[in-house]
């Protein structure tokens, strides 16, 4: 790697964060292995309607008080009021068709156990729910937008379109002090469901990089960042509670319009991987970029 100090900014990464289902909470790790389609076990199952189709968040908050651990050669889910549900690592079921957004994709069914415990958790009075957990094919090849990675083939699993998630300490610094100003509580960067959490730098760097080297020595990791990430209203909801108000994207509408997605509100970089697969990522590790220009 080149000297940090030949960069024009230098960070450390803070946090890194794995989703193992998509739209459930996010486990905090001390490092996470990088593969090709981003940090492993991120986003490898999610939760599908009775037709296939993906259910997040917008639809059902409480996924959000649905919280994996991640054992040696198992998954352990927990949610309030449930008993805790064991995922082992090497086990599926039936292959079957799951959509995420645009895209229908090939998975792995995890079995009638699952599928209760997540139609039951997540059911409402008087709505009852028939949902199903699936696990992304390793086989599928599933690719990010093309026109934003410059042409080059970037895999994902189940994430929204990009491999990884990169956001930063001041970016988050820089909104609750706009929520202070407005007499609103600060809210944690869990809002914002990243993969990679920088600090040392200035609020929203991230967006002006064109490339991440992460780590020292001789070998390191390149993520390139290739799209702002535009917000829905996931971050209006509180993990801790599953409770929705509107004090995040109403601040977020005041200075975050970005002309390059249209003047979609963005917080954060969706991040594709150059180089490092098979390399770890750790909490405390370097991170050096230069700032892009066109």
């Amino acid at each position: 790697m080149t000297a940090p100090a030949d960069f024009d900014l230098q960070a450390t990464i803070a946090r890194l964060f794995v989703y193992p289902i998509k739209s459930c909470a996010g486990v905090d790790l001390p490092e996470a292995l990088l593969t090709e389609t981003g940090l492993e076990f991120d986003r490898a199952w999610m939760v599908v309607d009775a037709a296939g189709e993906f259910v997040t968040q917008r639809q059902l908050p409480r996924m959000a008080l649905i919280r994996p651990q991640m054992k040696h050669s198992e998954m352990v889910l927990r949610a309030p009021g449930m008993l805790a549900l064991h995922i082992a690592f090497d086990r599926v079921e039936q292959p079957v068709r799951v959509r995420v957004w645009k895209d229908e994709v090939a998975a792995y069914d995890m079995g009638d156990i699952a599928a209760q415990w997540f139609s039951d958790f997540l059911a409402q009075p008087g709505r009852p729910l028939k949902l199903r957990l699936v696990r992304f094919d390793p086989e599928q090849k599933r690719l990010s937008n093309m026109k934003w990675t410059g042409g080059i083939e970037a895999q994902n699993q189940f994430s929204d379109g990009y491999p990884l998630l990169v956001a930063s300490e001041g970016s988050l610094a820089e909104l609750n002090a706009r929520l202070a100003a407005q007499g609103h509580a600060p809210v944690g960067i869990e809002r914002f469901r990243p993969n990679i959490v920088l600090a040392g730098i200035e609020a929203h760097d991230e967006d002006r990089v064109e490339m991440l080297h992460v780590g020292a020595g001789e070998t390191e990791a390149q993520l390139q960042p290739v799209k702002p990430c535009t917000r829905c209203p996931i971050p209006d909801i509180d993990p801790a509670t599953a409770e929705s108000s509107a004090e995040v994207g109403n601040a977020l509408r005041t200075y975050r319009q970005d002309a390059r997605v249209d003047g979609a509100i963005t917080f954060g970089m969706n991040c594709i991987v150059r180089e490092g697969v098979e390399q770890w990522l750790k909490v405390g590790q370097p991170v050096a970029a230069n700032y892009r220009f066109d």
